[in-house]
């Protein structure tokens, strides 16, 4: 695993422009309640104990005709008078604004030819089949964080033709038989999880954001107090 950090004085457009490429995965933490939220849920997944990074992933799929890349996800779309919920496909420019995502990362594992094509086609097929983002599942992640023998067995919550976005991104994956996080289950994978990949890769990532430290616990705030002195 390579990390690669890039100076914060780097828009996001240009974070992007340079590093995109197809089949990638995008990483992105949000600065609104829905993904303050979930970066806050994966502190359980994290090496210590402090909110994750990243809210959000997506895969990069390919310049098109209009000159503008394009990105394959699952995701909450309510920017909208027509609110979207499920896999989509977005120009690249949706991540653009530093003040909505202060962190980006993009992930390479260097793929083939055949590998890209084969990631890409099954991200489509979700998109032709209209699959849906799914709240549910989302939960019954949380749940499977908070005990770690869940996390390798079906999502508790599973459902039928939906996909939240990390999962979505392993579903693709899963097409080269290429397990991002071994001994997860797909649907219960988070995007820290995939930060976090062992899979020998190249990782850009940009962190204007850093996680705040971990909460003391009830007990260890109770210790801290009879041990202050009363001036």
């Amino acid at each position: 695993m390579q990390i690669i950090e890039m100076p914060n004085s780097l828009s996001n457009r240009e974070f992007l422009e340079t590093h995109a490429g197809s089949a990638r995965i995008g990483l992105c933490g949000g600065n609104d309640l829905i993904n303050q939220a979930i970066r806050k849920m994966q502190w359980q997944v994290t090496s210590d104990g402090r909110r994750s990074p990243w809210s959000h992933a997506f895969l990069f799929s390919e310049r098109r005709s209009d000159g503008e890349f394009w990105v394959l996800e699952s995701d909450l779309d309510l920017r909208h008078k027509q609110i979207r919920l499920g896999v989509q496909e977005n120009r690249m420019s949706k991540y653009f604004d530093e003040s909505e995502f202060p962190n980006l990362a993009v992930i390479d594992f260097d793929l083939s030819a055949e590998q890209i094509k084969a990631v890409l086609t099954e991200a489509l097929n979700l998109l032709s089949g209209l699959s849906t983002y799914s709240l549910t599942e989302l939960l019954g992640t949380l749940m499977a964080m908070s005990r770690t023998g869940l996390r390798a067995k079906e999502n508790l919550l599973a459902r039928e033709g939906a996909l939240y976005c990390s999962a979505m991104v392993q579903h693709c994956f899963d097409a080269i038989n290429f397990d991002l996080k071994p001994n997860v289950e797909t649907k219960n994978i988070t995007p820290h999880d995939l930060f976090m990949t062992p899979q020998p890769h190249s990782c850009y990532r940009m962190i204007r954001e850093q996680p705040k430290g971990p909460r003391p616990s009830i007990g260890r705030r109770i210790i801290d107090l009879a041990n202050t002195e009363i001036m």
